[in-house]
């Protein structure tokens, strides 16, 4: 393996390591439940993209058994 031909400072060696980073995500908010979502995705919560359901989104367990014994309880 070659060795460098020139010593690199600590300075320049900081500058060429400081672009090297993490980019924030920028986030938007769905119009429909108003919950944070990436831009140009669709909402995990809700299923919706440009305001039309496009997904199905599954309702989790623990909320479809209270909605069972709501329907039981009527």
């Amino acid at each position: 393996m070659s060795t460098p031909t020139q010593k690199h400072t600590k300075s320049r060696k900081n500058i060429r390591r400081g672009a090297i980073r993490l980019k924030k995500i920028s986030l938007a908010n769905c119009p429909k439940c108003k919950k944070p979502v990436k831009p140009h995705t669709a909402c995990a919560f809700c299923g919706s993209y440009k305001g039309k359901v496009v997904k199905k989104v599954r309702v989790p367990k623990s909320l479809r058994k209270s909605k069972k014994q709501e329907k039981s309880k009527k």
